[in-house]
């Protein structure tokens, strides 16, 4: 593997001068500029990004935390913050937390270590204190407000409101909610809230089942919804937290020869790749996670530029996708 020694040897230079120009100090002349730039492609060179940044006071790259991969809304997320990024000359730097606490206090020393320009967190609930000790931007996407300079969040509490109600107008009279629980409070909490009012309104009575966080670290709900069938033998709609639980609710009811939509309507929520690989395909609460990521990254990058720390909320908007689990074939 090529090193910045052998760049330097092939141009004829000092490697304090290949150095600057990898690094973009002081004066480079461009005949000098595309003298390294050949060398580096003739031989293949990749410069570490994070070594580079270590030797200046800030870099282009920016660190992301997220609790896991195995849910497709964490994947798309990552997927979508990572185009923004590339497209404004960002490099991403990726932290997966397993939702530990411990684990996630770490990462955030990983990145004052790392001198990231800014931070997206889309996991944990970090102290305040430890966050402004980092001095530098922070944005959070569906995670707690008070511990980021700007907070993106869906409507939660609408899509909440949304999921009861479609399965009200299909027909659905004994409603239950499932959702993933973590161990502190989150903006996705107020789906409850939505499905809760929504319930009072109709007149229909209130059931909700909380999964644990093991369940949620593992994403395996099978068991929860196991109860929730035996326990709800009249149920004729079920509202999930994510696509993930909605997923496996599909599946439990197949097993138990329950007919959805006949007998069952599904709504998830996230609209992630997984609720159309199901059949049938999942009615959902779309989140806009392009969207998201866009203001995210954007905001992030104004923070950087302005050394702007100023607290800011943003709730994008939430719309139901109709599929298959509540009649609808798309």
């Amino acid at each position: 593997m090529a090193t910045i020694k052998d760049v330097a040897e092939l141009t004829g230079l000092s490697i304090g001068t290949v150095s600057r120009v990898l690094n973009n100090r002081g004066y480079i002349s461009q005949k000098t500029r595309k003298n390294v730039d050949d060398a580096m492609r003739k031989l293949n060179y990749q410069p570490n990004a994070i070594a580079r940044s270590l030797s200046k006071s800030s870099s282009n790259i920016i660190g992301v935390i997220i609790p896991m991969l195995q849910n497709p809304f964490f994947a798309s997320l990552l997927s979508a913050i990572e185009n923004e990024l590339e497209g404004r000359g960002y490099q991403l730097l990726l932290f997966i937390s397993d939702g530990d606490g411990k684990k996630e206090g770490e990462l955030l020393r990983e990145c004052r270590r790392n001198r990231v320009a800014g931070i997206i967190l889309c996991s944990g609930n970090f102290e305040a204190m430890r966050i402004s000790d980092l001095d530098v931007p922070v944005v959070s996407i569906e995670r707690s407000r008070k511990n980021s300079s700007v907070s993106i969040e869906c409507d939660n509490y609408k899509g909440g409101s949304l999921a009861c109600r479609h399965l009200y107008d299909i027909g659905a009279r004994n409603i239950v909610y499932v959702y993933g629980a973590q161990d502190y409070p989150m903006p996705a909490d107020a789906r409850q809230s939505g499905y809760e009012d929504a319930c009072r309104e109709l007149g229909l009575p209130i059931k909700i089942y909380k999964t644990g966080s093991d369940d949620f670290h593992h994403q395996d709900y099978f068991d929860l919804l196991g109860r929730v069938f035996d326990e709800n033998p009249s149920m004729d709609g079920l509202f999930c937290s994510s696509d993930m639980i909605a997923a496996q609710a599909l599946k439990v009811a197949s097993r138990r020869g329950v007919a959805v939509p006949d007998e069952l309507g599904i709504v998830g929520f996230d609209d992630s790749a997984i609720a159309v690989l199901t059949t049938p395909e999942l009615t959902t609460i779309h989140q806009p996670v392009d969207e998201m990521a866009s203001l995210a990254v954007g905001s992030l990058l104004s923070s950087i530029k302005t050394r702007s720390f100023s607290t800011t909320s943003v709730v994008v908007d939430v719309h139901l996708v109709e599929r298959g689990s509540t009649g609808s074939q798309g």
